[in-house]
């Protein structure tokens, strides 16, 4: 889904990655697959790479551990601190493994669907530039999978 009505451009901070979307579903079912393991591992992640689960501790200072299995084969373990829950309008995490940033996901109802704004704040500049490329195509695929599984909970 590369609609452009459904995606916005957002200035971005420095070192930092950005990237919305609009959802046609409302903020809380939005944010239940970002919050529900089961739903999350099935969305997370670029095109054609899954997930095993290790710990998901949803709340302030609680880890969520993962390890991203690609598409080559190649396994990418992750850990994520959980710095801020506010349901359903935003998360907080930090990847403390490299590369290390802060993501900020936001939630905001806009007519009954929900606009998703993926801010990737990196800790370097250095690290930035390294990660960019790759980075922001994952962020957009990661969306439009989002979109997808939140596509399938309504048709249930």
């Amino acid at each position: 889904m590369n609609d452009q009505a459904n995606r916005g451009t957002i200035a971005a901070g420095e070192n930092e990655l950005v990237e919305a979307r609009v959802i046609d579903a409302p903020r809380e079912t939005v944010f239940r697959a970002w919050t529900d393991p089961a739903l999350l591992a099935r969305w997370w992640g670029p095109r054609g790479f899954t997930n095993t689960f290790s710990g998901f501790d949803l709340r302030p200072g609680g880890t969520w551990e993962f390890v991203m299995h690609g598409p080559n084969g190649t396994d990418y373990p992750n850990t994520n601190v959980f710095v801020e829950i506010a349901p359903p309008e935003r998360i907080v995490l930090k990847h403390v493994k490299a590369p290390v940033f802060v993501l900020t996901a936001l939630f905001e109802d806009v007519d009954g669907k929900t606009r998703v704004v993926f801010r990737q704040q990196f800790e370097t500049a250095a690290v930035y530039e390294q990660v960019k490329a790759y980075a922001g195509k994952g962020n957009e695929e990661n969306l439009e999978k989002l979109a997808e599984v939140v596509a399938s909970l309504s048709a249930d």
